[in-house]
């Protein structure tokens, strides 16, 4: 009897660790996927800016310099981490390279830089719903982590505390807005 009694508990403890690891395992896969679509929506900028440019060069072609910096910063921002500070240069050589359109009449009444400018709006407004996404997962995962049972034994089968996404000096406070790309005459 009490053998079948010590295999019962057995396969039972069995069970809730399986459990156990499985909703960490769900709870993991989540934060990886807002890491990635946060990745996917910065490629996505990435993949704009050429176009810009382009059409900023039609109109305002003699601003090579504000030109090369945005090209500069794209590239470097393309091959660095989704951390890093790269993402702000590039998005302050982008808010340079906007601010053309105010010097220049004919480039802000282009319905081409108009239409570049909407998607970049809406790649940035994926990007913060992303963000608050990957911070959601996250919060999700270490909190499925840290609760009992799991807390007993998520370390030992692997599961390390997330981090939740940092965001840049140049981003606190505005993340969450809609970006105004829109010039007003």
């Amino acid at each position: 009897m009490e053998l079948i009694l010590a295999i019962v508990v057995i396969v039972l403890l069995l069970l809730v660790l399986v459990g156990i690891y499985n909703r960490l395992v769900a709870l993991r896969q989540n934060v990886n996927q807002g890491v990635a679509d946060i990745d996917a929506q910065l490629r996505q900028r990435h993949d704009l800016i050429p176009n810009l440019v382009n059409t900023v060069k039609g109109y305002a072609g003699h601003e090579q310099d504000t030109l090369e910096q945005v090209i500069t910063a794209r590239n470097t921002a393309a091959q660095g981490s989704i951390n890093s500070g790269d993402e702000a240069q590039l998005r302050m050589a982008l808010d340079r390279l906007l601010a053309l359109g105010e010097a220049y009449p004919d480039l802000k009444a282009s319905a081409n830089f108009q239409e570049l400018q909407r998607e970049l709006a809406d790649v940035e407004d994926k990007l913060a719903a992303s963000r608050r996404a990957l911070n959601a997962a996250v919060s999700r995962y270490n909190t499925g982590r840290e609760s009992f049972p799991a807390v007993l034994f998520a370390s030992a089968m692997g599961f390390q505390q997330a981090d939740f996404h940092r965001l840049d000096d140049s981003e606190k406070g505005v993340v969450d807005k809609v970006p105004n790309v829109q010039f007003e005459s």
